[in-house]
């Protein structure tokens, strides 16, 4: 196919984003167009492409002699290749020039010419911009295989590189272990040197020793049977005396506990429970009887079974002369009790003390007086006052029961009391929900150092029977314990009331002395466990009543109420647990519980009886039916019941008249928790409850 010229091809391809190229077909007709000095950059590899296609393409008899692109020339200004000038297209058009006239002429007869072959053309220039698109993909593709080349060739190179370097390591360490063997062979071989002179020094010193002692043997044996007669005699009349000191504080002992079982039969008219001091009595005569019959055996007592003695008789009259107050008490109080003219004159001097008492207490005793107007208590009952008093004294009594141990400056004494406090603290800390098997190891524990096995803590075994007074001192730490994870690891995680409560009531089974001690502890830190409001006195300091009420003050400031408040639902949530919770593992699970549902359920009616307290009531009535609510439904069922609803109807409103705006938080809880449970007639087991599944892990 002829090659012709089309002047809209040529001006297109120009145009075109490879750069600005023009056909022409002669050299006068560059000359015409005045292109002489004209110019068109094009990369470098575009003139080796146009040639390579144009060689292939039948041209006509008028070939393009105005375009030659062998004569590409490069720009040569550039000073690097990033910034080089790419190359430039000249024309090598002829020095003539022609005139516009013939140049005119040329281009219609060159038109008409060049009208048939324009399809041919338009494909040739298609064919052009393909080939340079292929020439710069294989320029592309062949830079990336170098590329890829060159990293897999640096790669290897790094390689090589790690494998030497692992490899000299290696033979370095192979050195310095073969060099440390070679050290450590000379050492030995010193050593067996140095030993071997070092026996034969010491068989020789071991004749001479012989030697010498047969010469003394003889008399050393009879200096020594002297010394021994002369012991012995001294030995057996000082264990006579110890036995003769024994006996008779033994007897004395039982003289004591004659008199305390004496007075116990007759002061049943004082309705005093009087049971701890004869359970304790009867203890110290077994501990007695236990160091009589093991001195018997051994031959004669040590001076330890004497101190040990000495100590439990001191304990015994100690216990008597509670025994005796507490009794002279229970008398005062029963006669108190009896002179109806002496409540009347309490009455009004209470009625006096509220005039005179602070701003701060005065509305409080105001509304308690009204309250007392319209049928609601202003206290507990009597038996329940009498109870907490009790608890008190015997908390009291503990206290002072070892107080010899507590003030004792002998070092191993402080030591043992230390180690003591450990092995009951440490176990209690521990408790958690993770597992049941962990809880039975804790309680394990626990019970261990109560029964007076000997407990390992840190480098130390001790025991409660190296000291007459530790049994006391761990019953009364524990019992602190107990109530201390409620103060303040239940008030911070609710669900942990459960484990503790589950190994309390384990313990209290057991052991019902750190029962009575932890309901003591419990009432003396949260007087509304009772329930029970103290009274204020007149002349009391304000610090003094803030503490009675279970405030804590430092430095005579006084803790804030939502600190007060969280450390009061952590106890009650704690007694909730406990009443409710058996240990599973107990031997005892046919006898009733020590301390259970019913005593919930007193707690809740006698503090429906008495005048609620602003904050408090709300809070803890809230805390204590979220814990203890399901259980309680369950066991009294219809009962319950009719409670929730008086508390509904009755006596939330009487919380809500004395609640102001900015303290209403509890009492809408409280109000939204029996509006539920009325209306679905049931309460949600509470979060942390323990199934039975939890005690298979």
């Amino acid at each position: 196919m002829p090659f012709g010229r089309d002047w809209e091809t040529l001006h297109a391809l120009r145009d075109t984003p490879k750069g600005k190229l023009v056909y022409g077909t002669e050299e006068n007709l560059l000359e015409e167009l005045q292109l002489s000095e004209a110019s068109w950059i094009l990369p470098s590899y575009c003139a080796q492409v146009l040639d390579n296609v144009l060689q292939h393409t039948e041209l006509d008899t008028a070939p393009i002699s105005g375009l030659s692109f062998h004569n590409v020339e490069l720009s040569s200004q550039t000073s690097s290749p990033s910034t080089a000038d790419p190359p430039v297209l000249t024309s090598s058009a002829p020095s003539e020039s022609r005139s516009e006239e013939t140049f005119q002429d040329d281009k219609e007869s060159t038109e008409v010419q060049d009208e048939s072959s324009f399809n041919s053309r338009s494909t040739t220039a298609m064919e052009v911009e393909s080939s340079l698109r292929m020439y710069e993909n294989s320029r592309t593709l062949k830079l990336k295989d170098e590329l890829r080349k060159r990293q897999e060739f640096m790669e290897m190179m790094s390689k090589s590189f790690a494998e030497k370097a692992a490899e000299q390591f290696k033979r370095y360490e192979e050195k310095m272990e073969l060099k440390r063997r070679q050290e450590i062979h000379q050492l030995q071989e010193q050593m067996e040197k140095d030993h071997k002179e070092a026996m034969e020094k010491e068989e020789k010193l071991k004749e001479e020793h012989r030697h010498r002692a047969k010469l003394l043997s003889l008399k050393l044996r009879e200096v020594e049977q002297q010394r021994q007669q002369e012991l012995e005699r001294v030995r057996q009349e000082e264990g006579r005396d110890r036995t003769r000191r024994l006996c008779s504080l033994q007897q004395e002992a039982l003289q004591l506990i004659q008199q305390i079982e004496v007075d116990y039969k007759q002061q049943e008219s004082l309705r005093l429970d009087l049971s701890a001091y004869s359970h304790r009595g009867n203890q110290i005569c077994g501990i007695l009887s236990n160091i009589v019959r093991s001195s018997s055996e051994r031959g004669y007592p040590t001076q330890d079974d004497v101190s040990m003695g000495e100590s439990s008789v001191q304990e015994m009259k100690a216990l008597v002369s509670n025994m005796q107050r507490d009794m002279a008490a229970a008398e005062e109080r029963r006669k108190a009790e009896e002179a109806a003219a002496r409540e009347k004159q309490k009455e009004s001097e209470v009625q006096q003390q509220a005039k005179s008492q602070p701003q701060d207490v005065s509305k409080q005793t105001q509304d308690k007086g009204q309250a007392r107007k319209e049928g609601l208590q202003e206290n507990a009952a009597k038996s329940t006052v009498q109870r907490y008093r009790q608890l008190q004294s015997t908390c009291d009594q503990c206290l002072k029961s070892f107080s010899e141990l507590s003030t004792c400056k002998d070092s191993k004494t402080k030591s043992l009391k230390a180690e003591l406090q450990k092995a009951v603290n440490i176990p209690v800390s521990q408790i958690s929900t993770i597992s049941g098997s962990q809880l039975r190891e804790i309680f394990d524990k626990i019970n261990n150092v109560l029964l007076g096995k000997q407990i390992t803590t840190g480098r130390q075994a001790v025991s409660v029977s190296q000291h007459p007074l530790a049994l006391e001192f761990v019953y009364y730490k524990l019992a602190e314990k107990f109530v201390k994870q409620g103060e303040e690891e239940v008030a911070s995680h609710y669900e942990a009331a459960f484990p503790i409560a589950a190994v309390a009531c384990g313990i209290w089974e057991l052991h019902p002395r750190v029962g009575d001690l932890l309901l003591a502890h419990l009432h003396k830190k949260c007087p509304y466990s009772v329930p029970f409001y103290p009274a204020y006195k007149e002349g009391t300091p304000f610090e003094e009543y803030q503490k009675l009420l279970g405030y804590k003050v430092d430095d005579s400031m006084v803790e804030q109420q939502d600190n007060f408040l969280k450390r009061m639902s952590g106890m009650i949530r704690l007694y909730a647990a406990i009443i409710q919770l058996r240990w599973p593992y107990g031997t005892k699970q046919a006898s009733p519980h020590p301390h259970g549902l019913n005593h919930g359920w007193s707690w809740l009616a006698q503090l429906l009886n008495m005048e609620p307290l602003v904050d408090v009531t709300a809070t803890l009535l809230y805390d204590f039916l979220e814990v203890c609510g399901n259980a309680l439904s369950k066991q009294y069922q219809a009962q319950f019941w009719k409670l929730l609803l008086l508390l509904k109807d009755e006596y939330f409103p009487r919380i809500e008249m004395i609640t102001s705006a900015g303290q209403m938080g509890s009492v809408t809880r409280l109000r939204q928790f029996l509006e539920t449970a009325i209306h679905r007639k049931e309460i949600p087991l509470p979060k942390g409850y323990l199934s039975s599944s939890f005690w298979r892990t």
